[in-house]
């Protein structure tokens, strides 16, 4: 039985045939013990439609709700809630973070999303979608402190937590229940609530036995959700849902997957194991056992970051050399910024570039010792692009690999670039003082390109 989620709606909502399938498994009956949670004062108790204690509709139920302990916490249009939560006069309205016209959307709130908006879609579009959005640059450094803090408050819980990005990750409590004398599901309640009371973020949680059904339940009742998937009912769940909900499936993969006839977990139930590595080779192997919900995947505390990067599509194909430069500016800043928040370096720099006719290029460039710098990050990059004629191109993106931490960074000086110093020393002092004043406190010229 598929746990019932009760994010910000009444749980008789879930009642009404219109409700998604989701909801189908709340209708039947269930005799005996029906393993219960109120999200609202977390108290535990036998199955009802309001909580005895309290009166509050927002109940989880679900048989196997205090024995599961792989979790996804995911926040609610993170860079949204948190430009609303500092800025009480966008809290009605919908607001987009992203850039000027020809930029992409980072984020999206609830309100725009029922637009039509999505993210990376081009700015001009959304904006043809929802006109009376407020767009609102992006605050980077703001939204790694905010992550930080909610970090904080999972590390109250269990240390093994394994970061996807700032806004999400999985956490498993397997063995706490004696540490805080409570099952993981009531510690995870008590977390999205703490998130919310304390820090103004709001987040939604998937429980299940592994990472892969964990992640897929925490996108089933957005925003404010709490759903779980339990061994007992997963070959049901997953049999009629399409592959495309596989994290890491994305178009090209599901074209190939649908010229193979797969469209659904049922579409390759019927596949034998090794034909479907011969197809797809690795991917062919995980789809196999996904098939079945099985993840052996551990939650990672140590799972290293391989990689920081940026890219943005275009809404026209360009090959305008400034607007090319301006866009590499401002990526390599915010691969820098990322990785000054992160405390770390890469002693490689990528540069990738899609052509008009879909063609991916990619330069990569080792240096002599590692960088987290804007500015050496954006000479490199513009180094490898002067080497490559094939536009007009269609996205951009600038990355860093090979990560160490910062106190290995920068130390060697370029003795070709007697100037290098200088620049080294102004983008310090201009960290300084965005931290003091905000991101958008000062600007390089080429950043307005």
């Amino acid at each position: 039985m598929l746990g019932f989620p009760t994010g910000n709606v009444d749980s008789k909502r879930l009642l009404a045939p219109s409700a998604p399938d989701i909801a189908a498994p709340a209708r039947l009956a269930y005799h005996g013990y029906m393993p219960s949670l109120c999200r609202t004062c977390f108290h535990q108790y036998d199955a009802g439609p309001r909580c005895p204690t309290c009166g509050s509709p927002r109940v989880m139920s679900h048989p196997e709700l205090f024995d599961l302990s792989i979790a996804h916490m995911d926040c609610d249009a993170f860079y949204a809630s948190v430009e609303k939560r500092d800025n009480p006069a966008l809290r009605d309205k919908p607001v987009i973070i992203g850039g000027g016209r020809r930029g992409v959307v980072s984020t999206a709130c609830y309100i725009a999303r029922i637009k039509g908006v999505r993210s990376a879609m081009p700015m001009f579009q959304a904006l043809k979608l929802c006109p009376e959005a407020e767009v609102v640059r992006g605050r980077m450094d703001v939204y790694v402190s905010v992550s930080r803090q909610i970090r904080e408050l999972m590390q109250e819980l269990t240390p093994a937590i394994e970061p996807l990005s700032l806004d999400e990750a999985f956490l498993d409590l397997t063995g706490t229940q004696k540490l805080h004398h409570a099952p993981p599901a009531v510690m995870l309640a008590r977390l999205v609530n703490k998130m919310e009371s304390e820090l103004g973020i709001s987040g939604s949680i998937g429980l299940s036995h592994n990472k892969f059904l964990a992640k897929v339940a925490s996108d089933l009742d957005k925003p404010r959700g709490f759903s779980v998937i339990g061994k007992a009912e997963t070959h049901d769940f997953l049999r009629d849902r399409p592959v495309s909900m596989i994290w890491g499936v994305g178009a090209v993969a599901r074209e190939n997957l649908e010229t193979a006839g797969i469209r659904t977990f049922a579409d390759l139930l019927r596949w034998e194991r090794q034909d479907l590595h011969a197809r797809f080779g690795s991917l062919g192997e995980r789809l196999w056992h996904l098939a079945r919900g099985q993840d052996h995947r551990r939650v990672s505390a140590h799972e290293p970051i391989k990689g920081i990067s940026n890219e943005t599509t275009f809404n026209d194909d360009t090959a305008d050399a400034e607007l090319l430069d301006g866009h590499l500016w401002r990526m390599a800043e915010k691969v820098a910024d990322r990785a000054k928040a992160k405390q770390i370096a890469g002693r490689v720099v990528t540069l990738k570039l899609k052509t008009a006719k879909f063609k991916i290029i990619t330069r990569r460039q080792s240096l002599r010792d590692a960088t987290q710098l804007a500015d050496r990050i954006y000479r490199t990059a513009r180094d490898l692009m002067a080497n490559v004629n094939e536009g007009p191109y269609r996205l951009l993106g600038v990355g860093i690999s090979d990560l160490t931490p910062e106190s290995d960074a920068d130390r060697t000086p370029d003795l070709l670039d007697p100037d290098a110093a200088k620049r080294t020393d102004a983008e310090r002092a201009t960290d300084k003082i965005r931290e003091r004043f905000g991101h958008d406190a000062i600007k390089k010229g080429r950043a307005l390109r």
